[in-house]
């Protein structure tokens, strides 16, 4: 991974544009344990190994049990490591995926996060989507208290649109995005355009994606000609896309994992950034 390519977060948190999704070091489904927890303890060594610094996760991982298994492999964290995690989807089975953004939820999960990760301040805490029930002020206002009391650095939000992006900015400070943005899925482009021009982190989730694209003779030509993997190219497409992009692609095996951070060092040409522009 190129160490000079690196994100700004908030003014004051600089890391590696390539990040690292905890969310497959659960159990299937996202549910539960892993088969073999040591493997994934040793997984989420090797991601701060490679010089990975940014890792996302959320208290639905498991759930909780991504949170855990972050905290029981690193910490003591290592310098520069920012451990961002979510709140506000609720898991009743695998399959099931509600929302509350209730404030008080909210303000409870933000403090059972600082248990489980072992820390007294989470460095990005996001709102992992709005909740129609409820005024996403509210949410968001309730997530401002707990920055003003020393528990969150700094803000995120999670399947925001430009709209609700604008609306929540009146009332904390964003620094970050993550929506669903792919090669093969560019249905956030104003999003990513907005953050772009605004300097906000655009946290980009199932960033490996390239489906049916991963047979186009384009793509396969591409990644020959960079000793490459279609969803090497794909990850690399998302670091050219933006500077503000923040690729975190997740795995629950170690080889796999170096290939996604060697992604970094691709150079796309701007012909080849065409090329891949034109997929979608």
């Amino acid at each position: 991974m190129r160490t000079d390519d690196t994100f700004t977060i908030g003014g004051d948190l600089t890391v590696p544009r390539m990040g690292f999704g905890a969310m497959r070091v659960c159990g299937p489904g996202i549910w539960g344990h892993p088969d073999d927890v040591p493997a994934a303890r040793a997984l989420l060594k090797r991601v701060v190994e490679l010089g990975v610094r940014l890792i996302d996760t959320a208290d639905a991982y498991g759930p909780e049990v991504s949170e855990y298994l972050i905290a029981e492999a690193l910490h003591p964290y290592a310098e520069g490591v920012v451990v961002a995690t979510k709140g506000g989807l609720v898991r009743g089975s695998a399959q099931h995926w509600g929302r509350d953004g209730r404030p008080d939820y909210l303000k409870r999960r933000v403090n059972n996060s600082l248990r489980r990760l072992r820390v007294e301040r989470i460095d990005l805490y996001q709102l992992h989507a709005p909740d129609p029930d409820v005024p996403l002020e509210d949410s968001l206002g309730a997530l401002k208290q707990m920055q003003d009391a020393g528990k969150i650095r700094h803000v995120g939000v999670s399947n925001f649109s430009v709209d609700e992006l604008e609306r929540g900015r009146k009332v904390v400070d964003i620094v970050t995005v993550q929506n669903r943005y792919n090669l093969t899925d560019r249905g956030h482009e104003a999003v990513v355009d907005y953050c772009t021009a605004h300097g906000i982190g655009f946290i980009p989730w199932f960033p490996l994606a390239t489906g049916d694209l991963a047979q186009d003779p384009r793509l396969k030509g591409i990644a020959a000609a960079h000793d490459a993997t279609p969803g090497q190219i794909a990850l690399a497409w998302l670091l050219h896309r933006s500077p503000v992009m923040l690729p975190i692609p997740g795995t629950s095996k170690i080889a796999h994992l170096e290939q996604n951070c060697a992604a970094g060092h691709i150079a796309l040409s701007a012909d080849e950034m065409k090329t891949l522009d034109g997929l979608a």
